[in-house]
């Protein structure tokens, strides 16, 4: 059987330990990978111990309790702080999620490890580098393309069943938690465009309001860009906004089939 082992310089090893202060009445122990590109160092876990009684209750309170009174040189991407913007998505202990809506209560029993997004480069600590998952959401097209003008009074509008359509697919966020949950993004990436994507495009395909339709659909008939996906599910499974994905991306793939009979 085959082994395989990762470079010396790739592997993560111990780092340093932050203990709670004295007096610190309720405690958990957070492991938090580190990495610096302006230091010749592995990748580590370090260690902080932080009370609880005087922290708000979200992994991203303690993140940010961490940074502004331990250790300012920790990482990490964070803006709305509601489950909104996407910016604060990482690993914690194993799911890819929002550290803003996650409760610390709500991590499974023990200390809370916390990575960033799988698979993806890493700028620095937490903080991934989203530069291709963005372009490839630009390579959809995602705004309105028509070609009719509009009404010179008034909006495009539509029926609420047609607006009905899309409820499901706009609350996306882009915060790349199922595309960096799904193996075949994580082998594919340089060509399938992954869940998120593919959710944000067929919310374009589906919009009564959209003229484009077809060229939306010739776009995604491609072996890689929308076949790598194997409904495997985890994109459902770890979205923090409760969407789907998946269904999403058979949705598209029924409609190709149903043009071609």
């Amino acid at each position: 059987m085959a082994e395989f082992s990762l470079p010396k310089n790739s592997r993560i090893q111990p780092g340093k330990h932050y203990p709670a202060k004295e007096g610190a009445k309720r405690t958990r122990t957070f492991h938090i990978y580190r990495w610096d590109p302006d230091t010749s160092d592995n990748p580590r876990m370090d260690t902080y111990e932080v009370d609880l009684a005087s922290c708000g209750p979200m992994v991203l309170d303690a993140l940010l309790k961490i940074k502004n009174e331990v250790d300012p040189t920790l990482t990490l991407r964070r803006s709305c702080r509601e489950g909104i913007c996407g910016s604060c998505a990482m690993n914690i202990d194993g799911t890819n999620t929002l550290a803003c809506i996650c409760a610390i209560e709500d991590c499974k029993a023990g200390d809370v490890k916390i990575h960033p997004l799988p698979h993806m480069p890493v700028v620095k600590d937490l903080v991934p580098d989203l530069t291709h998952f963005y372009a490839q959401h630009a390579s959809i097209k995602p705004w309105l393309q028509t070609t009719t003008p509009p009404p010179p009074d008034r909006e495009r509008l539509q029926s609420k069943q047609d607006r009905a359509k899309l409820d499901g697919l706009y609350e996306c966020i882009l915060c790349a938690c199922c595309s960096t949950a799904c193996p075949s993004y994580w082998w594919n990436a340089d060509r399938y465009l992954g869940p998120a994507i593919l959710l944000q495009a067929y919310r374009w395909i589906v919009d009564s309001r959209d003229e484009a339709t077809g060229e939306r659909l010739d776009a995604l008939e491609d072996p890689f860009k929308l076949y790598r996906c194997h409904t495997i599910m985890n994109c459902t499974r770890t979205c923090p906004k409760g969407l789907n994905p998946a269904k999403a991306i058979a949705e598209i793939k029924k409609l190709l089939v149903e043009r071609r009979s």
